[in-house]
C-alpha cells in the first residue's frame, strides 16, 4: 500500500503528495524531466540558464516581486538543474502553501526571459563558472564526466561553456522549452500536513488551464565507453584525483546492490574502507569518498580524493588495493550484516528530510512511474548476499575498466 497520494490532471500533469502530520512547513515544487543531457552542442548550459531566468520575470511579475513573494513571509524559493532534471521548489509555513503553489506555477510556465535580465544573469553564470574553476575538488568531478561520457551530452558541464553561455538570447530559451517541455513529463510534488484533497483542489485551480503538451523526445543513449587516463597540470597546491567508470542504470536490478557496495567502499560513514585505509591508517588525505549517480540508461561511479603531489601514486595504489579486495574476497557474515544495517539506517535518516523526500517522490514518479516505500527498499537490501556483491565488483570495478583524471600541481 503506497504511503503517498497521486492524481493526474486532464492535461497529464501529475500531482504527488505525502501528508506528514507533525510538520508546519510545506515543501513543494515542479520537477521537469529536462536536463543538460537534452541540450544540443550549441545549447550547452541552456537548461541551467533557464533555471536562473525563471526568477527574472514572468507575464505578471518582475524579478523583485518574485524574490520577495515568499521571503517576506519567511519562506524560501529555489531551483536546481541536473543532467536529467530541472526543479523549481519552495518551502513555506503551511498557511502560505497556496501562495507558494501559485508562484511556482508562474515561474515554471510563464517566464518571459527579458533581454536585460538575460544580460545581467549571463554575468552571474560566468562568475559561477569562475567560482568552480577556483575549487578544484568541484571542477575535477565535473571534468570527469567528460572523461567517461566522451562525445555524449552526459559528459557536458551543466553550467555550459563560456562561449555557449555568452551567446544565448531569448529565442534560444523559447525554442529549448518548446522542444522539451511536455505536461506528461513534469510532476508537482509536495510534502506537508495538508490533506491531499486541498492539494488537488489548488492544482486544478492553478494548473487546470495549462494546455496538454506532448513531445516525442528520444534521449540519445550512452554506450561507447573507453577507459582513459588523463593528467592535467593546474596552478594548485594539492593533487586531486577521480577514478571511476560507467555503472548500472536507474532501473537495473543490480542498482541497489551496487549502491551498497559503493557505500561500503567510500560512503559517508567514517568506517568506509577507503577512509579507514587511506586517511585513518596512512594519513594521506583529508577527504576520500565514493559516489554512484544513476541515469535512465546508465550510471556513473567515481572515487574522489586530494593529496600531496608526491603521495598521488601511493594513494592511488591504496585505492586500487581496496577495489581488488572487493573483487577477490567476499564479505563475511558479520561484515555483510553490518553493511546492510548501516545502509538502511542512512536511508531512513535521509527520509527524515521532508524537502529531500518531496524531491524523491517527484523524481521517482517521473523515472519509474512509482515510488518504492522504505520497507520495500529494505527488503531488497536484506536479500543481497556476499556472492552477488563480489560478482558485481568483478563486473564493474576491475582495473582495466577504470578511467583516471588527475589534477597535478604545476
Amino acid at each position: 500500500m503506497p504511503d503517498y497520494h497521486l492524481h493526474t490532471l486532464p492535461n497529464s500533469i501529475r500531482i504527488i503528495h505525502k501528508q506528514v502530520s507533525h510538520t508546519k512547513i510545506a515543501h513543494s515544487g515542479f520537477i521537469l524531466d529536462i536536463g543538460s543531457r537534452d541540450e544540443n552542442q550549441d545549447q550547452q548550459g541552456l537548461a541551467h540558464f533557464w533555471e536562473h531566468m525563471a526568477f527574472k520575470g514572468t507575464k505578471k511579475r518582475k524579478s523583485f516581486h518574485i524574490i520577495n513573494r515568499l521571503e517576506t513571509v519567511g519562506g524560501e524559493l529555489n531551483a536546481y538543474t541536473t543532467k536529467e532534471k530541472l526543479c523549481f521548489y519552495a518551502s513555506v509555513l503551511d498557511k502560505h502553501f497556496e501562495k507558494a503553489f501559485e508562484l511556482l506555477t508562474d515561474i515554471t510556465f510563464n517566464s518571459t526571459f527579458p533581454s536585460k535580465e538575460i544580460e545581467k544573469e549571463r554575468g552571474v553564470i560566468l562568475e559561477e563558472m569562475s567560482m568552480y574553476l577556483d575549487a578544484p575538488e568541484d571542477a575535477i568531478v565535473d571534468d570527469f564526466d567528460e572523461v567517461v561520457f566522451q562525445n555524449h551530452s552526459l559528459g557536458n558541464n551543466i553550467l555550459g561553456t563560456r562561449e555557449s553561455v555568452s551567446g544565448f538570447s531569448k529565442k534560444d530559451f523559447l525554442k529549448f522549452i518548446a522542444d522539451n517541455l511536455s505536461t506528461d513529463h513534469l510532476v508537482f510534488c509536495s510534502v506537508s500536513n495538508l490533506p491531499f484533497e486541498k492539494v488537488v483542489k489548488l492544482a486544478q485551480k492553478y494548473l487546470g488551464n495549462i494546455p496538454t503538451i506532448t513531445k516525442e523526445r528520444a534521449r540519445q543513449p550512452f554506450s561507447a565507453y573507453k577507459a582513459n587516463i588523463i593528467s592535467v597540470e593546474k596552478p594548485i597546491v594539492q593533487a586531486h584525483c577521480v577514478i571511476g567508470c560507467p555503472a548500472y542504470a536507474l532501473a537495473d536490478i543490480k542498482r541497489i546492490p551496487f549502491f551498497m557496495l559503493v557505500n561500503i567502499l567510500g560512503g559517508p560513514g567514517m568506517n568506509s574502507r577507503l577512509n579507514l585505509s587511506v586517511r585513518e591508517k596512512h594519513g594521506l588525505v583529508y577527504t576520500i569518498d565514493a559516489n554512484y549517480a544513476t541515469y535512465i540508461d546508465t550510471g556513473l561511479f567515481g572515487i574522489y580524493f586530494g593529496t600531496e603531489k608526491k603521495q598521488l601514486k601511493r594513494t592511488t595504489d591504496l585505492v586500487l588495493k581496496e577495489l581488488k579486495k572487493l573483487r577477490e574476497k567476499p564479505l563475511g557474515t558479520l561484515q555483510l550484516h553490518t553493511a546492510k544495517e548501516q545502509l538502511m539506517g542512512q536511508l531512513a535518516m535521509a527520509e527524515e528530510s521532508n524537502i529531500g523526500l518531496m524531491m524523491m517522490l517527484g523524481k521517482s514518479i517521473l523515472d519509474m512511474d512509482k515510488v518504492d516505500t522504505l520497507n520495500e527498499i529494505f527488503d531488497q537490501i536484506r536479500q543481497i548476499d556476499a556472492k552477488q556483491l563480489q560478482d558485481i565488483a568483478n563486473e564493474v570495478l576491475f582495473e582495466d575498466n577504470l578511467s583516471f583524471l588527475n589534477y597535478i600541481p604545476a
